[in-house]
């Protein structure tokens, strides 16, 4: 299965699950939204941080929806590289092998 066909099918988990627990869900969305205005870091600038948390925690499913964030935020592979360099020094082994999973994800994405 390609990424982006996993992205597709976490998506619709996600609706299944919104419609299942609606106010947990917006709840969520809120806290998402809070974050997501520009402060002292860009909304970009986040989503760089989450998807290293991303990569760190081995959520594939989060490295997927962040990494659909930045291309739309217009970030390119060379930037994301470095973000997966920086988690593969912080995490070693299990950093290596989620950041390969993390740049596959983008260029599946971007294909």
């Amino acid at each position: 299965m390609s990424w982006k066909a996993k992205l597709n099918d976490t998506k619709s988990q996600l609706r299944t699950l919104n419609a299942a627990i609606p106010e947990t869900s917006a709840a969520f969305g809120a806290l998402g939204k809070s974050v997501k205005k520009d402060a002292a870091l860009t909304f970009k600038e986040k989503e760089y941080v989450a998807l290293g948390i991303a990569v760190a925690t081995r959520c594939e499913p989060c490295i997927l929806f962040h990494t659909e964030a930045l291309i739309r935020l217009g970030a390119t592979r060379e930037e994301v590289s470095e973000v997966l360099a920086t988690c593969v020094q912080m995490g070693g082994g299990p950093g290596l092998m989620y950041a390969g999973k993390a740049l596959e994800v983008y260029d599946d994405l971007t294909g």
